[in-house]
Formats: C-alpha cells, structure tokens, sequence
C-alpha cells in the first residue's frame, strides 16, 4: 500500500518535469549593447530595480510614511521587483 506522501509526489513531479523538458524560450538571452560589449538583459532591469527601490525609500522618508510602515526592507524590495517585471515586459515582451 502506498503512502499518500509518495502519490503527492507522482502528482507534482509529472508536470514539473514536463516544465523542465519542454521550455518555450531557448533561443537565447536577449542582450544590451554598452561600449562595445554585449551585457545580458536582465541586467539592465536589475539595475531599473534598484534605482526604483531607492526612489520608493525616499518618497517613503520624505512624505513621512517610513515612520509608520513595518517591514520596510520587504515593501522596497517588492516595488524593485516590480519595477524590474515592468521594465522586463515593456522591453523585452512576454
């Protein structure tokens, strides 16, 4: 008799594996020209981030709101990553 942990995992691993062995976008990481060389993408959007991150944490110190606000490290964090997906799908697309 099986147990219902292991027919969990037949459950989750069918598709999971299915992810991993048929991905849609292999063509190549789509790069950015700067001086000659060829950075990856997603660089770029990283550094969008961080310039959102730190725009956000100081509007939120200037309008007063770091005062109040817990976990200000996860909410500056999260606009960052959010600046980054926009940037990411107004660039490069889906």
């Amino acid at each position: 008799m099986r147990s219902l942990q292991s027919s969990r995992f037949e459950w989750i691993a069918g598709p999971v594996l299915a992810l991993t062995l048929f991905p849609q976008a292999c063509s190549g990481a789509p790069s950015v020209e700067v001086a000659g060389a060829y950075f990856p993408a997603w660089l770029s959007c990283v550094l969008v981030a961080v310039v959102g991150a730190v725009l956000a944490r100081v509007a939120m110190v200037a309008t007063g709101l770091a005062q109040v606000m817990p976990l200000q490290l996860f909410v500056c964090i999260s606009i960052g990553l959010l600046v980054a997906a926009l940037v990411w799908v107004a660039w490069i697309g889906l």
